[in-house]
């Protein structure tokens, strides 16, 4: 994982782009970091465009591609 990747992404977003990663829907993102859905949709459309991506699945595949989450933990 580059750590110049990481750079570009807050630490809650790297947080967020790794639950999404995992599957796991806004809300229960939302309610493993004790925030609202509101927040995670927020930190979801930066990591949208951050990325130029429009969906979780682009997002997911960009993060796994160019390093930015760690695919041999699953």
């Amino acid at each position: 994982m580059s750590s110049k990747n990481l750079k570009i992404l807050t630490p809650r977003e790297k947080e967020i782009l790794n639950l999404l990663v995992e599957g796991y829907s806004n809300e229960k993102i939302a309610s493993i970091l004790v925030i609202s859905v509101h927040t995670v949709k927020a930190h979801i459309e930066s990591i949208y465009r951050k990325f130029s991506v429009h969906n979780k699945v682009q997002a997911a595949i960009y993060a796994v591609v160019y390093g930015f989450v760690d695919i041999n933990r699953f």
